[in-house]
């Protein structure tokens, strides 16, 4: 992918899926194989082994990876998950929202 339009601790909103129409904050981005892992989002089950940590075991819920083809930026103006588009603020580039103009990158 040349050009992501989500980074780390962005906010984001699932547009598909069974998360679809959840909020969270994006934990890690996994570029190589077009996922992210984001907060709250796409919990998984994971077991957990008898230690001294956790004496009874058991299970904890753990975020798995989302393609990120389901993911859209969430902008806190728009209230809804907005598609970005690239400008120029002297010499580096940033994410702004398409519909209000938000900087993402701020």
């Amino acid at each position: 992918m040349s050009c992501l339009r989500i980074k780390k601790n962005d906010t984001v909103i699932a547009v598909a899926g069974v998360d679809a129409g959840k909020t969270g904050k994006v934990l890690q981005v996994l570029p190589a194989r077009g996922r992210a892992l984001v907060e709250g989002l796409n919990l998984q089950k994971k077991a957990l082994r008898k230690t001294q940590d956790t004496p009874q075991g058991g299970f904890a819920d753990k975020e798995g990876p989302i393609a990120l083809s389901n993911l859209l930026p969430y902008c806190p103006q728009c209230k809804k998950g907005v598609r970005i588009r690239r400008a120029k603020d002297g010499k580096k580039s940033v994410r702004k929202c398409g519909r209000c103009e938000y900087a993402f990158d701020a």
